[in-house]
């Protein structure tokens, strides 16, 4: 099979969205598939069998860490050039409109699949009259589509009341062999948090370091538990304000890890906590049980579906400091409980390996070209 991927965003960022491609990539070649992949410029020529397109980039305004591209017309001749079975917009909104477009010129089945609330976005930056129009405008995109595919159960619920169209489940993954092997270092351990001494518990978060992550929230926890240690692991814009914001505290900035470095550091600390409420899935969730880390998250709806209403880790009120503060004190003293929520974590992540949400994708797309009475084309054996 053939397929023309557009993307929003690629490497070198990190992020779920990215996160879940690579996986995928790496995947649809074990199986032999061809994939044209259009994302913004800097990202790498190729990944696994893949060819990158990369179309010019430029920072977006509301969020400079953030790049976005334009659709062009090069983007048409590649895919005549290319002919694709199908047509996947991964996260469409400014690249993807290629996708949209594409798909509907030549006539192709076309996939998009729902990664940010930028909707819940438009709330937490108290921009609400914007909300409205964000909906209507992903809703267009989307329902251009054949198929649409959610990342939880709980988004797939808010993208029907919302009026999105043609809704299946993509489902979760995590790397479980690379965040399961991973051992517990001293070394890392001083690298996340210099200051620690051998029993003072070290909390970990990983992801972009963006105002709608909610990090700032985790200061008044540093204050009310003194030998209590951050490591924040990530980058983003929001960065210069949260080093002003945990000044004087016993956190750490470390900037970006990843692959075998980002493992170790799951497995030298002592817990993951989330505090975000505007994510679609969460993927750093499963990557923190697979490493054995128990979890405390702000509630939500996904953070609710991803652990069990509370089975698989601590979900806190996301109003409350002192929900937080109770939480995690509460994971400190309690050890029969943080063994509990460790236990159902690693249990859970056991299971969800990159495959078989793969295999679930590849299913959807043999699905939607046999709506279309297409055969997918032969894939050319490579030359010796």
């Amino acid at each position: 099979m053939r397929i023309a991927m557009f993307t929003e965003t690629f490497l070198p960022s990190t992020d779920g969205i990215v996160t879940r491609l690579c996986a995928t990539l790496k995947y649809l070649e074990r199986k032999g598939h061809e994939v044209l992949l259009f994302a913004p410029s800097g990202s790498p020529s190729t990944y696994a069998s893949a060819t990158i397109v990369g179309i010019p980039a430029y920072p977006f305004i509301l969020y400079p860490e953030k790049r976005y591209a334009l659709p062009m017309p090069r983007i048409g001749r590649r895919i005549k050039q290319f002919r694709p079975d199908l047509i996947h917009a991964v996260n469409p909104a400014f690249l993807g409109i290629g996708g949209v477009y594409y798909a509907w010129k030549f006539r192709l089945p076309f996939i998009a699949s729902y990664h940010t609330n930028v909707p819940g976005y438009a709330r937490h930056y108290k921009l609400d009259f914007l909300e409205p129009a964000l909906w209507w405008y992903f809703r267009t995109l989307h329902n251009r589509a054949h198929l649409n595919l959610a990342t939880s159960k709980a988004t797939l619920r808010e993208l029907e009341e919302h009026g999105f169209l043609n809704l299946d489940l993509w489902e979760r993954g995590v790397d479980v062999e690379l965040f399961q092997s991973a051992k517990r270092s001293e070394e890392m351990r001083k690298r996340l948090a210099p200051g620690a001494g051998p029993s003072d518990p070290v909390l970990l978060y990983v992801g972009r370091l963006a105002s709608e992550k909610n990090i700032d929230r985790i200061r008044p926890c540093l204050d009310a538990i003194p030998n209590l240690h951050l490591a924040i692991v990530g980058d983003g814009p929001y960065r210069p304000d949260l080093e002003r914001i945990f000044a004087g505290t016993n956190a750490h900035f470390t900037g970006y890890m990843h692959g075998t470095t980002l493992a170790e550091a799951y497995a030298s600390a002592d817990a993951f906590l989330f505090p975000s409420t505007t994510e679609t899935l969460g993927l750093v969730l499963f990557e923190a049980m697979a490493a054995g880390l128990p979890v405390l998250a702000a509630d939500s709806a996904p953070t609710r579906e991803v652990l069990e209403d509370g089975r698989a880790g601590f979900i806190f009120d996301p109003t409350s400091t002192e929900s937080m503060i109770q939480l995690v004190k509460d994971m400190i003293s309690n050890s029969e409980r943080r063994e509990q929520v460790r236990a159902r974590g690693l249990e859970i992540a056991q299971t969800l390996d990159w495959d078989g949400p793969s295999e679930q994708l590849l299913g959807h797309y043999e699905r939607v070209c046999q709506m279309h009475a297409l055969v997918p084309s032969p894939v050319q054996s490579p030359t010796r």
